[in-house]
């Protein structure tokens, strides 16, 4: 299976997870941005919008990760959290 189809695949298995902390969830959701987008783009959210600047923030900090660095970190820690 090439990398696109087990990102595809790790993506759909990580609905599966019977919980996460903010954390996790912020590191799987600025993994799965920067392997589908790469690189943040646009403003950063405002103060008051704390959900909005974190998740940002998370993503921004993964600035410069290959697209395909990026679906292997996001691969190997869904099989990370799921025990696989």
């Amino acid at each position: 299976m090439d990398l696109d189809a087990r990102f595809e695949d790790a993506a759909v298995r990580v609905k599966g997870l019977p919980s996460a902390s903010p954390d996790q969830l912020l590191k799987l959701y600025s993994l799965y941005k920067q392997g589908t987008l790469g690189d943040v783009a646009g403003k950063r959210p405002g103060m008051l919008d704390i959900r909005g600047r974190a998740k940002y923030d998370a993503w921004a900090a993964r600035k410069g990760m290959g697209q395909d660095e990026a679906k292997q970190a996001y691969i190997d820690y869904v099989d990370e959290l799921l025990g696989a």
